[in-house]
C-alpha cells in the first residue's frame, strides 16, 4: 500500500527532470536559431526586476533589522556587542541576501509566470504563435529566462547594501554602535569572495526559477482549473530548489575557498 505514492512520486519526479531538460535544450536551439526579441527582453525586466524593487527593498532591510537585534540580544549576555558588523554583514553577503531575494523572487515572479503563461497555454494563444510558424519560446519562455538572469543579481546586489543599512540604523539606535566604528569593523571582515559568493549563487536561482516557472505554465491541459494549481507548484517547486541548491552550492564554494 505504501509503495503506490512512492512510485507515483517518483515517476512525477523524474517527468519533472526530464520536461525540464527538454525545455532547456528546445530554448538553446531556439537561441541558437534566432532572432532575439530584445523588445520582450525589455518589458520583462521591467516586469520582473523594477515591480519587484520595492518588496525586495523592504525584505532586505526588515531582515537587516531584525538580524542585528537578535545578534545584540545575544552577544550582549557575553559582551559580543562589538562583532555585531561583523556578523551581520558577512551574513548577508554570503546568505540572507542571496537567499531572501530568491525567495521573494521565486514567490512573486515564479508565480506571475506560471500563470501568465498557462492563461497563454489555456487560451489557445501558444498554439497560434505555432500555426503562425512562431516559436512560442523565443516569445515566450527565453525573455523571461534572460530577464530573471539579469535582474536577479542586480537585486540581490541592492538588497545586500539595503540590508547593511537596517542592520547599521538597528545598531546606532538600539545598540548604542557608532556608524563609523559599525563600518570599521565590517569593511575589513568582508572580502571580494564573501560577495562573489552570494552573487554567484542567484544566476543559478535565476535559471532555476525561470525554467521551472515557465514549464509549468506550459504544461497546463486541464482549463483554467489547472492553471492555479501549477502556480502553486512552480512557487512551490522553486522555493524548495532555491533552499536545496544553496547548501550545495555553499558547499561547493566552500571546497574552493580551502
Amino acid at each position: 500500500m505504501n509503495e503506490i505514492p512512492f512510485v507515483s512520486l517518483l515517476v512525477e519526479m523524474f517527468s519533472f527532470i526530464g520536461g525540464v531538460s527538454l525545455l532547456v535544450g528546445a530554448c538553446w536551439a531556439d537561441l541558437r536559431r534566432g532572432p532575439f526579441e530584445w523588445r520582450l527582453l525589455s518589458e520583462q525586466i521591467y516586469q520582473i526586476g523594477t515591480r519587484s524593487l520595492p518588496l525586495v527593498v523592504v525584505t532586505a532591510v526588515a531582515s537587516g533589522m531584525v538580524m542585528t537585534l537578535q545578534f545584540g540580544i545575544g552577544l550582549q549576555k557575553f559582551g559580543g556587542i562589538p562583532y555585531i558588523p561583523k556578523l551581520v554583514s558577512l551574513s548577508i553577503l554570503r546568505e540572507m541576501g542571496p537567499i531572501f531575494t530568491s525567495l521573494m523572487i521565486a514567490a512573486r515572479v515564479g508565480a506571475g509566470i506560471a500563470s501568465e503563461v498557462g492563461s497563454m497555454v489555456v487560451t489557445q494563444q501558444v498554439d497560434a504563435m505555432r500555426a503562425l510558424g512562431t516559436s512560442h519560446l523565443q516569445k515566450i519562455v527565453i525573455p523571461r529566462v534572460f530577464a530573471t538572469l539579469i535582474t536577479l543579481p542586480l537585486l540581490t546586489a541592492i538588497a545586500n547594501l539595503i540590508g547593511i543599512f537596517g542592520a547599521l540604523m538597528i545598531g546606532r539606535y538600539e545598540l548604542n554602535l557608532d556608524p563609523a566604528f559599525f563600518f570599521q569593523k565590517a569593511l575589513p571582515a568582508n572580502r571580494i569572495a564573501d560577495f562573489v559568493t552570494g552573487f554567484g549563487k542567484t544566476y543559478f536561482f535565476a535559471f532555476i526559477i525561470a525554467t521551472v516557472s515557465c514549464y509549468y505554465g506550459l504544461s497546463v491541459k486541464e482549463g483554467t482549473k489547472e492553471v492555479g494549481i501549477v502556480t502553486t507548484k512552480a512557487v512551490v517547486t522553486t522555493s524548495i530548489l532555491v533552499l536545496v541548491g544553496d547548501f550545495f552550492l555553499t558547499k561547493l564554494f566552500w571546497v574552493f575557498e580551502r
